[in-house]
């Protein structure tokens, strides 16, 4: 019984410190990271009352299935994830119903409380993961069709796109819900043949119907939390905000990018508040996240927007207002890219 318990520790220990790794070495998540850290911790913890019996029972060497090969292959980290989680996930049960034999010091109700607590941090984990294989970045192009007016928002896509859009986002303030649907199922089918995520402004409900890459949320929108538990793991949401408290909430809360803005006047919103360069730095140095920078961003002004700490550079009117919509995006994304 000792070598089973043994063995199972550190099976789970061993397991969580992987998963611990990937959130703090690759997707950067110190609460995550913080949270897998302390369940390796005391879950190691149950087992000092035994530690000496537990070492004078292990014998490796004769295990039967120490050194067997594992032929099965991942096929990417979520896969590890999955896999490794599932590995604690099992020794968490098998201590667990261990544990309730009346000659072990152990608790069963920690291994049990451990066990459903890695169950959400994995659901977590793993949608990071999925999210962050759709990082925001370079020239981010909203259609704003208002500004398009009657011109084919399905050709302005495809012409933004080839001129070097990395992000496309719908933003339909006019039409029928209906109407917004057929235009982002559409818009969705293009950004899919260039590998490029689709954002929809505003609505969740089209944001899952037209099967969007992700949802962008203004201040006065739905909360950030609540959309995150509403959207498919894999789904970005991002979040537009002007102050500092605002673009830290929302990176607890769960958005995978903030939006900064306005930094300069804009003639797409007059009632915009201006924030500045000096915002953007602050943001820059309070949060982890992608950050897309809007407002009034030109050819001009672009390089200093990367160099103040955006990611990426949202804009309206500098690519989809242009007569050529795909020179217009090829010459701002060339200029973010030199900087």
């Amino acid at each position: 019984m000792l070598r089973l318990i043994d063995a199972n520790l550190n099976r789970a220990s061993e397991g969580l410190r992987l998963l611990e790794d990937i959130s703090r070495f690759i997707i950067n998540d110190a609460s995550l990271s913080a949270a897998l850290k302390s369940m390796r911790h005391e879950i190691l913890g149950e087992h000092f009352s035994l530690q000496k019996e537990l070492l004078s029972a292990r014998n490796s060497a004769e295990d039967v299935a120490a050194f067997a090969e594992e032929k099965m292959r991942r096929a990417d980290l979520p896969a590890i994830v999955s896999a490794n989680a599932r590995r604690v996930t099992e020794s968490l049960r098998v201590l667990e119903e261990c544990s309730k034999l009346p000659d072990l010091a152990l608790d069963p109700a920690r291994f049990k409380q451990a066990r459903f607590a890695l169950y959400e941090l994995e659901r977590t984990l793993t949608g990071k993961l999925l999210r962050r294989e759709k990082r925001i970045a370079g020239l981010y192009v909203i259609i704003d069709t208002e500004i398009i007016g009657e011109r084919d928002e399905v050709e302005i896509c495809h012409q933004a796109i080839r001129g070097g859009a990395r992000t496309i986002q719908l933003r339909d303030k006019t039409r029928s819900k209906a109407e917004v649907l057929a235009g982002a199922q559409k818009l969705k089918e293009v950004c899919a043949q260039y590998d490029v995520p689709f954002i929809v402004n505003d609505y969740l409900d089209i944001a899952i119907a037209s099967r969007a890459d992700g949802l962008h949320l203004g201040q006065g929108d739905l909360p950030v939390s609540i959309a995150r538990r509403l959207l498919p793991i894999d789904k970005i949401i991002g979040c537009s905000t002007t102050t500092l408290e605002e673009a830290v909430k929302a990176e607890a809360d769960g958005a995978d990018y903030v939006a900064v803005g306005a930094i300069y006047p804009t003639p797409c919103k007059a009632d915009a508040i201006v924030v500045g360069l000096e915002r953007l730095c602050q943001a820059r140095k309070a949060i982890s996240l992608p950050i897309v920078a809007i407002g009034g961003i030109d050819i001009e002004n672009a390089p200093e927007v990367i160099d103040a700490g955006a990611d990426a550079i949202a804009v309206i009117s500098a690519v989809v207002g242009a007569t050529d919509v795909q020179d217009a995006a090829r010459k701002l994304a060339e200029r973010i890219q030199k900087n």
